[in-house]
């Protein structure tokens, strides 16, 4: 465990009939940032709350699960002074300023005032919203607010940040500023544990991916290493028409979804040669990507 974050295996848990987790095992090294993918109810936010204690595994003996050497079952207390965590909805205080909401949550990890204060600065600074310490938080953009309860989860100057959907809903220039922040704490020795929609997120930031679908995990790998092993090179989207596909090579693989065909191959001339066949503006030739890959394996139909 000395290298290890988590070491989690065969975790199991349901609810009545439903298994929200499916027997599952992974390991995260410390110092990289680790992301769960899924399609929604696939068992994600299920799976980080029993890593820190908000939710209990099935069984805590037949089962492994630790967190820097800690069960969640026996030691939660010890995991939640060591971890940081996003919650994915906005849980601040609105009738308080950003300074008192830092203040209050300091007192949970037992910070006196003098060390509070400093420390209160030094993450405000971090997160790039010092002057706004008395600013009241229904006054903080949408993009202040993430980046606040960011600040707020290293109060403690944690060893484990745990962040689900932090981006959601934010411009991209607030998006790119948060992936800059994490990939600092990464490079400072901060194991990062992310849930994300956004495929582009965990490309830029994740070194390790966990696809899961049902509960269960059903691929494992670094983002590129992913896309080179599990989807052809290239894609050819062909928009609202099928003209033009008849008597394709056998190399080529399609897909339809709605009024979209989607071409896939290995071969650039090859796939070129097709998208010659189409006006422009009727078709986007373009390389595989990670989200071609999350649906060629958890499927296109929607789970909710």
């Amino acid at each position: 465990m000395k290298d290890l974050a988590i070491k989690a295996e065969n975790i199991v848990k349901t609810y009545q009939s439903l298994t929200a987790v499916d027997h599952l095992s992974f390991e995260i090294p410390r110092g990289i940032c680790f992301g769960f993918l899924g399609p929604n109810g696939a068992g994600k936010t299920t799976m980080m709350k029993i890593i820190y204690g908000a939710a209990t595994r099935d069984s805590c003996s037949t089962d492994t699960l630790l967190v820097f050497g800690h069960d969640p079952c026996r030691d939660e207390l010890a995991i939640k002074y060591l971890s940081g965590i996003v919650p994915q909805e906005d849980n601040l205080d609105v009738e308080l300023s950003v300074r008192e909401n830092l203040v209050i949550y300091s007192k949970f990890y037992g910070l006196s005032s003098a060390a509070a204060q400093p420390r209160i600065a030094v993450v405000l600074d971090f997160m790039e919203l010092a002057g706004k310490e008395d600013a009241r938080i229904r006054t903080l953009s949408g993009g202040m607010k993430r980046r606040l309860l960011i600040a707020r989860a290293l109060l403690n100057n944690p060893r484990l940040l745990i962040l689900d959907e932090p981006t959601t809903g934010l411009d991209p220039q607030v998006r790119h500023h948060i992936w800059d922040k994490l990939r600092a704490l990464k490079k400072d020795g901060v194991t990062i544990l992310l849930t994300t929609h956004y495929m582009e997120e965990a490309y830029q930031i994740c070194d390790d991916l966990m696809i899961m679908n049902k509960g269960a995990k059903v691929l494992q790998g670094p983002p590129g290493a992913l896309i080179a092993e599990h989807i052809e090179a290239y894609v050819l989207e062909i928009l609202g028409t099928e003209n033009g596909l008849k008597a394709l090579p056998p190399s080529i693989r399609t897909e339809s979804k709605q009024n979209r065909q989607l071409l896939y191959a290995d071969d650039f001339e090859e796939i070129k040669r097709i998208s010659d066949r189409f006006r422009a503006g009727d078709f986007i030739l373009r390389q595989s990507n990670l989200e071609d890959v999350f649906l060629k394996i958890t499927g296109s139909h929607l789970y909710e």
